[in-house]
């Protein structure tokens, strides 16, 4: 558990922490330029989480019509065990339902047990299998989906 955690929409000058907190996570990772058109991106909404000013995760969404894609959930390796993710998903849950939003879906490597139990915590259920989505090792993804007012 961390006390001086703060969880706020990213902004420009966010994007080299969270580009670190990125590459610290995934072999696969997104660029800067990436996340920078993600932020005006119209349908797209992206939380971080900051302890002491510093990044320490961040999670991300497209809106699409009524439902919630979301795009990244990450947590640097320095922050894991902290209930986080925990709160950044819980914080993307109240956007969504301030947006009318209905319905989150997200993909989460099938080897990925923690983030799965994280998310059925939040009403996600297992929806479907993605077969070698992610293409660094050809590993499936399980495709989970949930109910806002369930939440």
């Amino acid at each position: 558990m961390v006390n001086n955690l703060v969880i706020e929409e990213m902004k420009v000058d966010d994007i080299d922490g969270v580009f670190e907190v990125e590459k610290s996570c995934f072999e696969d990772y997104w660029s800067k330029d990436s996340f920078k058109k993600e932020l005006s991106n119209n349908l797209a909404k992206y939380l971080v989480a900051k302890v002491d000013g510093k990044i320490a995760g961040y999670v991300g969404i497209w809106f699409v019509v009524d439902e919630g894609h979301i795009t990244n959930v990450a947590v640097h390796e320095d922050y894991r065990g902290k209930k986080i993710g925990d709160k950044l998903i819980n914080e993307l849950v109240q956007v969504c339902k301030d947006n009318k939003i209905v319905s989150m879906t997200l993909e989460v490597r099938a080897s990925n047990k923690i983030a799965q139990n994280l998310y059925r915590k939040y009403g996600f259920k297992m929806a479907g299998i993605r077969k070698e989505y992610y293409s660094n090792n050809k590993e499936d993804a399980i495709i989970m989906w949930n109910d806002i007012k369930e939440v």
